[in-house]
């Protein structure tokens, strides 16, 4: 990589050492420190997940490990905690849908509290942000069906808030997305979706200080993440595919910018969604709730708005603008000796482009959304909420 600064703190990955899990384990002394994995029960027959519990039975000075685990069964609890036995560290697995817990937050309507959310990795990483804040400072979190995960996704991700020197509250991932099997460019939602976005939405509305803001992220809709507890408990958290644009726009509510840091984690692959034959489906519902989520972060942050004037400039713009990507990827690619598939990504584009105007008017008629409410409301409401929900996740 470069070694360019920007208005978000780089972390660079110059390629001069390795981090080693010796070394932050070391650190791990400095602070206590959870790591939060969100799960669907279909990830213990992959191999990805075995691959991160064994990079992580070398971690030692982990406060606590907890899975957010979505299951149809009390066996399918029982297997995830027997696969995590040998852990060297507490883990916890937090059963999200289980009877107790759905029973719990249901109780909490009477206080006017909506928290059950809809069923994915927002509602998962509600409550593990929960469990987690409850006896650590510190909270790291892994998607968990990523294959190239290695000892420096942890040590990297979590050494500029283990030294509190440093005066980071968040730290955001970014990667190189490529195919473990064909060195392919992956990530076409960030790559001609939001990256063509961002810059037609800066082109239509100016010098927008959030647009800047999204745009410092080298790569915004990495799932994986880091923060102090003190950030995390004042989080409102989306349950929808805008869950990671939506979370940048709760950090850039709640912390000032220099508190902020983006690290380099170098090649990167996890499961790959395909684009979908309807806008309801694959990455064209994702995109568009993404969208939304922008959308939302600008009438909040900036009080901006899109008229219908508008609509028909952007649709243009965003066209023009992804083909131009299209063809630096190409070359990109060409020069790296990676596949590439012009027209598929062309067609990419073009499917993309179709979403924005049904989309806008979509959030446009209704732009307030469902987000689960911070912990730190929650608490304030019911003070014994947090373990109450540790003891129903584990029944």
């Amino acid at each position: 990589m470069d070694f360019q600064q920007g208005l978000i703190t780089t972390i660079h990955e110059y390629g001069i050492r390795e981090d080693s899990l010796q070394e932050i384990s070391r650190e791990l002394k400095k602070r206590p420190t959870a790591i939060l994995i969100p799960c669907l029960y279909e990830e213990f027959k992959r191999p990805a997940l075995k691959n991160i519990r064994d990079v992580l039975s070398n971690l030692n000075g982990l406060n606590e490990l907890v899975i957010a685990l979505s299951a149809k069964s009390i066996e399918e609890v029982n297997q995830a905690k027997s696969f995590f036995s040998s852990l060297p560290f507490p883990v916890h697995v937090q059963w999200t849908n289980s009877p107790s817990v759905i029973e719990l937050l249901k109780d909490q309507e009477k206080n006017g509290l909506d928290l059950i959310g809809t069923p994915g990795k927002g509602w998962a990483v509600w409550q593990g942000i929960g469990i987690a804040t409850i006896s650590s400072d510190v909270i790291a979190l892994f998607d968990a069906d990523i294959r190239t995960f290695s000892p420096s996704y942890p040590a990297r991700m979590l050494h500029p808030l283990l030294d509190s020197s440093h005066g980071i509250s968040y730290v955001k991932a970014f990667y190189s997305r490529l195919s473990l099997e064909t060195n392919a460019l992956q990530g076409r939602a960030t790559r001609l979706f939001v990256g063509p976005l961002l810059s037609s939405l800066e082109q239509l509305l100016g010098n927008v200080p959030f647009l800047s803001y999204l745009q410092s992220f080298r790569y915004p809709l990495a799932g994986e993440f880091a923060f102090n507890r003190d950030l995390a408990i004042n989080l409102r958290i989306p349950c929808d595919w805008g869950l990671e644009i939506g979370l940048l726009s709760e950090v850039y509510r709640n912390v000032r910018i220099s508190r902020i840091a983006q690290v380099d984690l170098g090649i990167f692959d996890h499961k790959h969604k395909e684009i979908g034959q309807s806008p309801e489906e694959g990455l064209q519902k994702m995109c568009s709730e993404i969208l939304s989520s922008v959308l939302r972060g600008l009438m909040e942050h900036q009080g901006e708005t899109l008229t219908n004037s508008q609509l028909s400039t952007l649709e243009v713009l965003y066209r023009r603008i992804g083909e131009d990507r299209v063809m630096q990827f190409g070359l990109d690619s060409a020069v790296n000796h990676l596949p590439y598939n012009r027209h598929d990504e062309q067609l990419s584009v073009q499917k993309f482009g179709k979403l924005l105007k049904p989309a806008i008017l979509n959030f446009l008629g209704s732009p307030v959304k469902q987000q689960l409410p911070s912990w730190a409301r929650v608490v304030s409401c019911e003070a014994n909420l947090q373990e109450d929900l540790s003891k129903a996740g584990k029944k």
